[in-house]
C-alpha cells in the first residue's frame, strides 16, 4: 500500500493456516529498461575494465558508470534520513517454519551490500546512502560524497564500506549519540598516499600503460573480509589484486596479484587461509604467514578452474566447508581433509548466475539473478535443499546472516536471514535449521496449501 509521502509500502496477509504471502498494491520494480539476465555490471561478473581485454583499461570511467541507477528512469534524489516504516507478520504454526518477516522497499536506488551486526543492519546502495536499521525501523543514515556501495564489513565500533571508485571509507559511531556515524578515514591515507608517492619504487604497471601505488585500488571494490581475531582487513577488486589492511592503524601491508581477471570474492578464514574467486573461473587458497611487521600470502591450493565467472564464496565458521558461486548458476563445495580441500560436490537450485553466498550454523544461503534464494542443510556430507525463498522482483545482489536471539517455541536454533536485491528492497526472512522438507511438508499440510506458493516455498534436492 501507499504509505505517507509517496513512499511505497508492504502488507502482509495471514491466509489461516501459518503461512504468509505478500499483497503489493503498487510494487516499485528495478530498471525496466534492463532486463535480469542482462545486468553485468550489477552482478559484478567480468564487468570492469579489469574483466576487458588488455589495453581496454578505462581510467577516465566514472565510479558510478554502468550502473542502472544512472539510467534509471524512476532515479530520485533521497536524503538518507527520510524514515520508511518496516511492515512485520510472524509465523504461527505447530512445526519450524522458513518464512518473510518483513520487506523494506525503498525509490532511491538498488541494494548492493549488507551488514549485520547484533540488532543492527547497515545497508549500502548506488544511491550512496548507508542506512541504518534498529528492530526492524530506521536508525540512522549517512552518505558517501562518491561511489556506489558495494561492500559493508564491521568491526567493532568502525564500519568499513568498498565503493566502485576503489576507495574504502572508514566510519565511527558517535560516542555521545549511538545512531551518529562520522567519517573516520580513507584507505590508504592521504598521509599514505603522499609517503608512498614520493618512492618510484611504489609504483606498478597497471592497464593501459598505467602506473599507479602498490597501495591503492585501481578499480572498483567488490569484497571486503576480517580475518578471525578481526585485525586484518581484506579487500578484493576488480583490478585483479586483493589488499590486506591492518585495522589498528590502517596500514597497507600486502597487495596480492590473485588472479588474471576481476577478483569477485575474498574471504579470511581461520588459520591464516585465505579464499578468493575470480572472473577468471578460479577459485584459489592462500596461507598468511608473518614477516615483521608485514605479511606474505602465498598459493598454497587452486580449487577450482574453469571457463565461467565465479561470483561469490562463503565458508563455515569453523573453515570445514567452503563454497563458490558461479555465473552458470551451480555452487561447488570443497571439505577440509587435515591440510588439503577435496571437491565434495555441487549444489544446483538456480536457473540464473548465483550473486551472493552466506553460510551460518549448518545452513548455507544461495542468492541467484532468478530473483530467488535457496537454503541449504548440510549434515555430514550430504546437502538437502530445504526452501526456495521467493519474493524478490529483481537479482538478490547480497545476503547477511545473524543467531536469532528470540527464544522459539520449538527449540530449534533460528537465523535472521537479510537478503537486498536490484529490486530496491530488503526482505527479512525467519529461517529454522530444523524445518521440514518439502516431504514433510507434504505430510502435515492440507493439499490446498501444499500445491500454494509461498514466501518460504519449498523444494527437495539432495547433492
Amino acid at each position: 500500500m501507499r504509505g505517507e509521502g509517496g513512499r511505497i509500502g508492504t502488507m502482509f496477509v495471514n491466509t489461516g493456516n501459518g503461512l504468509f504471502k505478500s499483497k503489493h498494491n503498487n510494487p516499485t520494480h528495478s530498471d525496466p529498461n534492463l532486463s535480469s539476465i542482462a545486468y553485468e555490471d550489477d552482478f559484478n561478473i567480468r564487468s570492469s575494465s579489469a574483466s576487458a581485454s588488455p589495453g581496454m583499461f578505462e581510467h577516465n570511467r566514472l565510479s558510478c558508470e554502468g550502473s542502472p541507477m544512472t539510467m534509471s528512469p524512476w532515479n530520485q534524489t533521497c536524503t538518507p534520513f527520510t524514515k520508511t516504516s518496516w511492515s512485520t507478520a510472524f509465523m504461527e504454526g505447530s512445526f519450524p517454519q522458513n518464512a518473510l518477516i518483513g520487506s523494506l522497499v525503498r525509490e532511491e536506488g538498488h541494494i548492493y551490500s549488507l551488514a549485520a551486526t547484533k540488532d543492527l543492519l547497515y545497508t549500502g546502495s548506488d544511491s550512496k546512502n548507508i542506512r541504518v536499521w534498529k528492530d526492524l525501523k530506521e536508525f540512522s543514515g549517512f552518505k558517501s560524497s562518491s561511489g556506489l556501495v558495494k561492500a559493508i564489513i564491521i568491526s567493532g565500533e568502525k564500519i568499513f564500506t568498498g565503493h566502485q571508485d576503489g576507495n574504502i571509507r572508514v566510519w565511527k559511531v558517535s560516542a555521545k549519540t549511538p545512531n551518529a556515524h562520522k567519517r573516520h578515514g580513507t584507505l590508504p591515507t592521504l598521509k599514505d598516499i603522499f609517503k608512498s608517492s614520493m618512492k618510484p619504487s611504489n609504483y606498478v604497471h597497471v592497464r593501459n600503460r598505467r602506473t599507479a601505488l602498490w597501495i591503492k585500488h585501481s578499480d572498483a571494490i567488490s569484497c571486503l573480509s576480517l580475518n578471525d581475531d578481526k585485525t586484518l582487513l581484506y579487500s578484493a577488486s576488480w583490478d585483479r589484486t586483493f589488499k590486506v589492511w591492518r585495522i589498528s592503524d590502517s596500514k597497507c601491508l600486502e597487495s596480492v596479484n590473485a588472479h588474471d581477471d576481476a577478483v569477485n570474492s575474498v574471504l579470511a578464514s581461520v588459520e591464516g587461509l585465505v579464499f578468493s574467486g575470480s572472473a577468471d573461473g578460479t577459485v584459489k587458497v592462500w596461507k598468511r604467514e608473518p614477516q615483521g611487521k608485514r605479511t606474505k600470502h602465498s598459493l598454497a591450493q587452486t580449487l577450482l578452474k574453469q571457463d565461467c565467472a565465479v561470483t561469490a564464496l562463503a565458508v563455515t565458521p569453523n573453515g570445514s566447508v567452503v563454497y563458490g558461486g558461479s555465473s552458470d548458476g551451480v555452487v561447488n563445495y570443497w571439505e577440509r581433509e587435515k591440510q588439503q580441500l577435496s571437491h565434495g560436490g555441487t549444489l544446483n537450485g538456480h536457473k540464473l548466475a548465483v550473486l551472493c553466498l552466506a553460510a551460518a550454523g549448518s545452513l548455507m544461503f544461495s542468492g541467484s539473478a532468478d530473483k530467488n534464494i535457496c537454503v541449504w542443510r548440510r549434515d555430514g556430507a550430504v546437502h538437502t535443499q530445504l526452501s526456495v525463498l521467493t519474493g524478490h522482483t529483481g537479482p538478490v545482489k547480497c545476503l547477511a546472516v545473524e543467531e536469532d536471539r528470540e527464544p522459539s517455541k520449538f527449540g530449534d536454533k533460528r537465523w535472521m536471514l537479510y537478503s537486498g536485491s536490484l529490486d530496491k528492497s530488503v526482505k527479512v526472512w525467519s529461517v529454522s535449521e530444523m524445518a521440514p522438507d518439502v516431504n514433510q511438508m507434504a505430510m502435515m499440510m492440507p493439499s490446498d496449501v501444499e500445491s500454494r506458493p509461498s514466501d518460504g516455498s519449498s523444494t527437495n534436492r539432495r547433492c
